[in-house]
């Protein structure tokens, strides 16, 4: 399990549920790593700014993580972490490696405004 503050999905029913129940959600699957933390970081404190969006972190390294792991959009990643933003149930956006809260608000800005 990743240890961080922001809510962490644990299954692959938990994932889908979510991404079905809820209109924007941005989850970071990833690994207590240094290309990680920043981005969960960073997610706790837009949790605070940005009420109409859902915050979560996922571990990589289960099995459980397949459904992002093996999604079209991420295809060819190679550095984690893998983060992927859900507008109404459908993935619209997704990178891999270490984003700055620059990179990270653009994408929220673009898709969840």
């Amino acid at each position: 399990m990743l240890q961080t503050a922001v809510h962490e999905i644990e299954t692959a029913a938990e994932l889908e549920k979510i991404i079905n129940e809820n209109e924007n959600v941005m989850v970071c699957c990833g690994r207590m790593g240094p290309m990680c933390l920043p981005v969960y970081d960073d997610m706790e404190e837009l949790e605070e700014e940005r009420p109409n969006i859902k915050f979560y972190t996922m571990g990589f390294d289960t099995p459980e993580a397949t459904p992002i792991r093996n999604a079209p959009m991420c295809q060819g990643f190679m550095g984690l972490p893998f983060t992927v933003y859900y507008k109404n149930g459908k993935m619209v956006e997704a990178t891999t490696s270490i984003q700055n809260r620059e990179q990270i608000t653009s994408i929220l800005d673009e898709y969840f405004n």
